[in-house]
């Protein structure tokens, strides 16, 4: 039996947190991550099993809408619907803040991110042409794929 549970996470959980972020590059800073959990502006998702962080999703509250800075899952629990419960959170809490929409940017290569965001109904806006640069291994820079939700 699991024992999973989603709650919003605070400064005590930056190391888990930075933890978390280095099992995938490229990865927010410990500086940036410790200042989403101290921001009131932001509020940063966490999804723990048996007390073990496993995933996690960083929004943040513009003056109109709201932004999803980041989502991760460790790849070893990754494919258990747990990027959709992040996500469903993300969307409460801009709708809790009253944002018209939750936008996002995604690389345009990542196809199980694109098709979780397309299942929520996030639809492509526009793109940022050689934005991030090369994955491990890549010669190419990518594109950022720009997204945004309803939420009215």
């Amino acid at each position: 039996m699991t024992e999973r549970r989603l709650r919003r996470l605070g400064v005590r959980d930056a190391v888990a947190l930075v933890e978390l972020e280095a099992t995938q590059p490229p990865t927010l800073r410990s500086r940036q991550l410790a200042a989403a959990l101290s921001d009131p502006a932001m509020v940063v998702l966490g999804v723990e099993d048996r007390d073990v962080l496993v995933g996690h999703a960083v929004v943040a509250r513009l003056p109109f809408d709201a932004e999803l800075q980041a989502l991760l899952v460790a790849p070893q629990w990754r494919r258990q619907g747990l990027a959709g419960w992040l996500l469903d959170a993300a969307m409460d809490q801009a709708r809790a803040w009253g944002s018209e929409r939750l936008l996002l940017e995604v690389r345009a290569g990542n196809a199980p991110a694109r098709a979780l965001y397309a299942r929520a109904g996030f639809v492509e806006d526009g793109r940022r042409r050689g934005y991030y640069p090369p994955q491990a291994g890549g010669e190419q820079r990518e594109d950022a794929m720009l997204l945004s939700l309803p939420l009215g």
